[in-house]
């Protein structure tokens, strides 16, 4: 392995490091390792790291399964035996950190709890809370609340919510909120609660 190969591969683990979701490190380092380093010459990475990264996306997706996981692990384990270079066994074990985590196995029953994983969670704005300022309506890129500000003179007002298919969830409305209105839900505990 060159000695630029082996940078780019620590290049890559940094990066994948940042992120806090072990099912997005996983997937980051996999997607990184096939678009760059990989060569595909044996047939452990060429096969296994494209299935593999077919399985994280649906884990990251919210459509993952334990078959998912037991076959991302599988995959990963066979890589580390079986690759003829560095990059992929260097890949595997990265993945393999990771796997056996309690979060990664949650990923299954549908909770991110790093909310990293878009499809896991929703921004939604508490009513009894939102004072109509309209401050997260202007910092909205994706146009994604709706809802009038308030105005002294009027009454009866359009409360201000958040229109989830257009949500890129940025999280810009949550900082910018004075009184702590938008929140972070878990996507199913809220499906199980009825709401």
């Amino acid at each position: 392995m060159t000695e630029q190969t082996e940078k780019k591969l620590d290049d890559i683990k940094k990066e994948a490091d940042r992120k806090n979701c072990p099912v997005q490190k996983s997937l980051y380092f996999i997607d990184e390792f096939l678009s760059g380093p990989m060569c595909g010459k044996c047939f452990p990475c060429s096969f296994g790291s494209y299935e593999a990264r077919v399985r994280l996306r649906r884990l990251a997706g919210g459509t993952g399964s334990e078959e998912d996981v037991a076959a991302v692990k599988r995959i990963a384990s066979n890589m580390s035996e079986a690759s003829m270079c560095k990059k992929g066994k260097d890949t595997a074990k990265y993945i393999l950190e990771h796997i056996d985590s309690k979060e990664f196995a949650e990923h299954v029953s549908g909770v991110c709890a790093r909310n990293e994983c878009m499809e896991y969670f929703k921004y939604v704005i508490v009513p009894d809370k939102c004072d109509m300022c309209g401050i997260c309506l202007d910092v909205c890129k994706d146009n994604a609340i709706t809802g009038e500000k308030k105005k002294s003179y009027l009454s009866g007002y359009r409360p201000f919510e958040i229109a989830q298919k257009r949500c890129s969830k940025c999280g810009k409305c949550v900082t910018v909120c004075p009184t702590g209105a938008i929140v972070v839900v878990n996507v199913k505990e809220r499906e199980t609660a009825g709401v």
